[in-house]
């Protein structure tokens, strides 16, 4: 079942930091799997721009560092039910596979 990001305690919109910007994170759909949470993140840089950042964190809501992997069954069609709920995330997800 799809969870929103506030349902696993991550408010959104929060802040995030990198090297190069900070921003908030405005929009998140994830997922609860079987092994972990995949998420597609909606960025919004200080002073302008958008990011998506694609990753995942452990069951227990900690950020991982690693590549996302999600499967072709049940995280795609999770992911994919929880993207209804951020319409500004499902709009460049769109252009990207347009």
């Amino acid at each position: 079942m799809p969870r929103t990001a506030a349902a696993k305690g991550r408010p959104v919109p929060r802040p995030f930091e990198f090297h190069w910007g900070k921003g908030q994170i405005i929009e998140e759909a994830c997922f609860a799997g079987q092994h972990v949470e995949p998420a597609i993140q909606l960025l919004e840089y200080e002073g302008g721009g958008q990011g998506i950042r694609f990753c995942y964190y452990s069951l227990d809501g900690r950020f991982q560092r690693s590549p996302m992997m999600i499967d072709s069954e049940d995280s795609l069609e999770g992911l994919r039910a929880a993207l209804a709920s951020t319409p500004k995330l499902r709009a460049l997800i769109k252009k990207l596979a347009t």
